[in-house]
C-alpha cells in the first residue's frame, strides 16, 4: 500500500498543535497570579518550553515508531500476496487490509487489480524501512508541539502584570483550541462552529484534569 504523499496529514498537524496547547496550559494554568514572582515567572515560562521540548522529541519518536510498523505491515502484506497461490486467498488478505468500506464494495475484478499491482512491486518493499521524508516528518511534528507553546507562554513575557498576562494566555489558548476545532471539522466532514466549541471544552476539561493529577 502506498503512503501517502503529505509529510503529515491535517489531522497530524492539528493533533501535534493541540498536544502543545494543552501541555504548555498545564504549566502556566498551575500558575498563581496572587503570589507568583518574576523568578517564578521565570521558572515557570522554562518548565513550559522545556516540557514541550521534551514530548516534541518523544512525539517525533513515537511518530517514528508508528511509520516503522505501518510499512512493517504493508510488507506482511505484500510477502503474503505474494506467496499465496489461490486467488480467492489473496482477495481475502486484500480485503482485510482494506478499510471497511472499500473492502465492501470491491469486486474480484478490483482485486485482482490490486493483486497484480502489488506482484509488480519491486523487492525492496518487501524490507520495511525509515526514509527521508519520515525523518522530515518526525522532525515536523517535534517542531509543531515547541512551536505551540509561544502563543501561551508570550503574554507572559510582554506584560509586567501576572494575572493580566494569565487572562491574555488564556484567551489566546481557548482561540487557538477553537481554529484547531474549525479547521479540524474541514476535514472530517463536521460543523465548523459547534466543533470549535467542542475542541475548547475538551481541551479545558484535559488541561484541569492534568493539573488536578498533579501532570
Amino acid at each position: 500500500m502506498r503512503l501517502p504523499d503529505r509529510v503529515l496529514e491535517p489531522s497530524e498537524r492539528i493533533a501535534e498543535i493541540l498536544f502543545g496547547l494543552i501541555m504548555a496550559l498545564t504549566v502556566t494554568g498551575a500558575t498563581s497570579v496572587v503570589t507568583a514572582d518574576r523568578a517564578e515567572l521565570r521558572t515557570m515560562l522554562i518548565a513550559a518550553l522545556g516540557c514541550n521540548i521534551a514530548w516534541g522529541i518523544i512525539d517525533a519518536g513515537m511518530y517514528l515508531m508508528a511509520r516503522l510498523a505501518e510499512r512493517g505491515s504493508n510488507a506482511l502484506l505484500l510477502r503474503d500476496v505474494r506467496g499465496t497461490i489461490d486467488r480467492e486467498s489473496a482477495h481475502r488478505t486484500i480485503a482485510d487490509a482494506l478499510p471497511p468500506l472499500l473492502s465492501s464494495i470491491f469486486q474480484p475484478p478490483q482485486l485482482d487489480l490490486i493483486r497484480e499491482g502489488l506482484q509488480r512491486l519491486p523487492e525492496s518493499e518487501t524490507r520495511p524501512r525509515l526514509t527521508g521524508r519520515d525523518w522530515l516528518g518526525a522532525l515536523g511534528v517535534c517542531i509543531l508541539v515547541i512551536l505551540s507553546t509561544f502563543p501561551v507562554v508570550i503574554p507572559f513575557l510582554v506584560f509586567d502584570n501576572v494575572q493580566t498576562a494569565l487572562r491574555i494566555s488564556n484567551a489566546v489558548a481557548v482561540v487557538s483550541l477553537f481554529f484547531c476545532g474549525v479547521i479540524f471539522a474541514r476535514y472530517a466532514g463536521l460543523r465548523p462552529w459547534p466543533t470549535g466549541l467542542v475542541m475548547v471544552i475538551v481541551g479545558a476539561a484535559l488541561v484541569g484534569i492534568a493539573i488536578a493529577l498533579g501532570g
